[in-house]
């Protein structure tokens, strides 16, 4: 997506035949003192005391105004993600669930929390089968994918290890905008529209009774708010002061969890008090592999981050630096590994209380080697392939927050499709994820759906170290685009030396077509998507090889990113072209 100001003059440059030199400092990450024609969109963001980059700038404005106040990397997330949920709500919310990587500088390590929510206790599997009502599975809208959300809680257990302000301080930004409006960005404005849209067409002229709240919330004299017009949620913000005043419990065990069980038992939704009473995130620890003289770090399942750590195993035994960035070569090889790995995603990754996940041996060497051999240099491997596209609508919002005291801070939080559910309590102000699509019905599957269960998850926050230092911490979001887009911004990080933000600009692809954790089987090679960065001899050698190529569909993640400099401790910041954020320090 190009957009007017500093892009439109950058393409009229290219168009002229306007050489643009782009010069970043030394080392990786940074930039290998390259000069040349990459198209870039700008430079990064460097700063000394505190680094921010959102998918909103008015929370990226936020999270920077908490740390001036002495607010720690934490105390900024919690802020600036309570400021997306209003100000993003076609992505996030506190309706649906949180996961997070925080290096802490005081005890030198790296730190991860599973904010994700459970299935109904009170909803069984034939008893889900009987909703159903024969379908094979389960729909994005409604009670049924409505699982608890765990976003709050997990604000609290980061506040209570990482926070310094009061929580009620980190909060009030978010409560004053709720209140007194602020006017919506362009490409959220255009979600907002699809997604309320696509509401009204599911739940047709008989459910608009069901949406009523949600239209009641997220409309403006009967539209949804278009690029520029002010929006208020003054339901949302006493959500917001009630949380404030009265800690994790008033959402899980006193006034918004009664809320909630009224409503779910008006509308015959599954979910109860109990539900909510019995929630608790979860400290895990991250699963790390090493990638050229590097250590990436994600989330172990019910995330889907060690695909990522797959992928790079299996691209280690590459020379991808010799190939060329964009090259088919190159891409060849990571589309590859990509469908190789989504494989075992479909099979193993789930709810490890519930189905024990093989982590170990998946990211093993051998197992790695065992996978690569299969890659065939000049041809795409027919006898794997995709399921339906259903991971393919994930919404998430993906933000990172550095501080003056080198505490960094990856956070990915999602409703999952789009804005949700459909479903908004009465006068809560925010709409309940539909998370739990995710399930499968199939007995004996890993991901099937039992009472109190994590479904499989999309979003994964990320983070790169090195010599046991913190470099990284990023995301990027968009469903199953995620391990893709974690593999593509590392490899050309280190692979291929680009600087922090022309990784986030550098032309990507996207994989449709595994088999998924949804139960669908894979189907041929299936299809890959380019956007236009790719050269034609690029597109044609791929074809070449057998793999199946579509234009461009605007689904290709949303990038945010903060790099440490080991040695000055400066920060660099990017933020994703292809959405409205920035990243900003001080």
């Amino acid at each position: 997506m190009l957009r007017i100001g500093v892009l439109s003059i950058l393409w009229a440059l290219l168009m002229a035949g306007t050489a643009i030199t782009i010069v970043a400092v030394s080392d990786i990450g940074r930039g290998d003192r390259y000069s040349g024609n990459r198209w870039v969109t700008r430079s990064p963001v460097i700063a000394t005391h505190g680094m921010a980059a959102t998918a909103q700038p008015l929370a990226t404005q936020i999270a920077v105004d908490i740390l001036k106040r002495g607010g720690t990397a934490v105390d900024a997330a919690i802020a600036t993600n309570a400021a997306l949920g209003l100000m993003e709500p076609v992505s996030c919310g506190i309706g649906g669930d949180l996961f997070a990587m925080v290096w802490d500088p005081r005890t030198h390590r790296l730190y991860g929390l599973n904010g994700s929510g459970r299935s109904a206790l009170g909803r069984d599997l034939p008893k889900l089968l009987a909703e159903l009502k024969g379908r094979t599975h389960i729909p994005p809208y409604g009670s049924l994918p409505v699982t608890v959300p765990g976003t709050v809680d997990a604000w609290f257990e980061l506040h209570k290890k990482f926070g310094k302000l009061p929580i009620a301080d980190d909060l009030a930004p978010a409560i004053a905008y709720a209140r007194e409006g602020f006017p919506v960005s362009q490409l959220i404005a255009d979600y907002w529209a699809r997604n309320m849209a696509a509401f009204e067409k599911s739940y047709g002229n008989k459910g608009l009774e069901e949406i009523a709240n949600a239209r009641a919330t997220y409309l403006v004299n009967g539209h949804a708010p278009g690029e520029g017009e002010i929006f208020k949620n003054p339901d949302l913000a006493a959500t917001y002061e009630k949380i404030a005043q009265g800690g994790r419990d008033a959402f899980y065990r006193g006034e918004i969890a009664r809320t909630i069980d009224a409503y779910m038992k008006r509308i015959g939704g599954d979910l109860r008090y109990e539900d909510f009473a019995a929630h608790k995130s979860e400290w895990v620890d991250p699963v790390t592999v090493n990638y050229r003289g590097y250590t990436v770090a994600e989330l172990p399942p019910n995330g889907q981050g060690v695909a990522t750590l797959q992928m790079l195993k299996i691209l280690e035994g590459f020379d991808l630096k010799s190939m060329g960035a964009g090259s088919a070569a190159a891409l060849h090889v990571m589309i590859e590994a990509k469908r190789l790995v989504y494989e075992d995603l479909a099979k193993y990754y789930a709810d490890p209380a519930f189905a024990p996940v093989p982590v170990r041996w998946l990211i093993s060497d051998q197992y790695a080697a065992a996978r690569r051999a299969l890659i065939k240099p000049d041809r795409a491997l027919t006898d794997i392939g995709p399921g339906d596209f259903k991971l393919k609508d994930g919404d998430t919002t993906c933000f990172t927050v550095a501080d003056k005291d080198g505490m960094m801070v990856s956070l990915i939080q999602s409703n999952y499709r789009g804005m949700g559910s459909g479903l908004v309590a009465d006068r809560l102000g925010f709409m309940f994820q539909d998370r739990g699509e995710l399930f499968v019905l199939t007995p004996g599957h890993a991901n099937v759906y039992a009472p109190g269960k994590r479904p499989f998850h999309t979003i994964i926050p990320g983070f790169l170290l090195k010599n046991g230092d913190p470099l990284m911490s990023f995301g990027v979001m968009g469903g199953d685009m995620q391990p893709q887009g974690h593999v593509q911004v590392l490899t050309d990080i280190i692979d291929f030396g680009m600087n922090l933000q022309e990784a986030g600009d550098a032309a990507r692809w996207r994989h449709y077509g595994s088999a998924e954790p949804t139960g669908e089987a894979r189907d041929g090679v299936g299809t890959v998507t380019l956007e236009t960065g790719f050269s034609s001899e690029t597109r044609k050698a791929l074809e070449k090889m057998g793999h199946k190529l579509t234009g461009p569909d605007g689904s290709f993640g949303g990038y945010q990113a903060i790099w440490r400099d080991p040695k000055t401790h400066v920060y660099f910041g990017a933020s994703e072209m292809r959405k409205d954020g920035q990243a900003q320090g001080y």
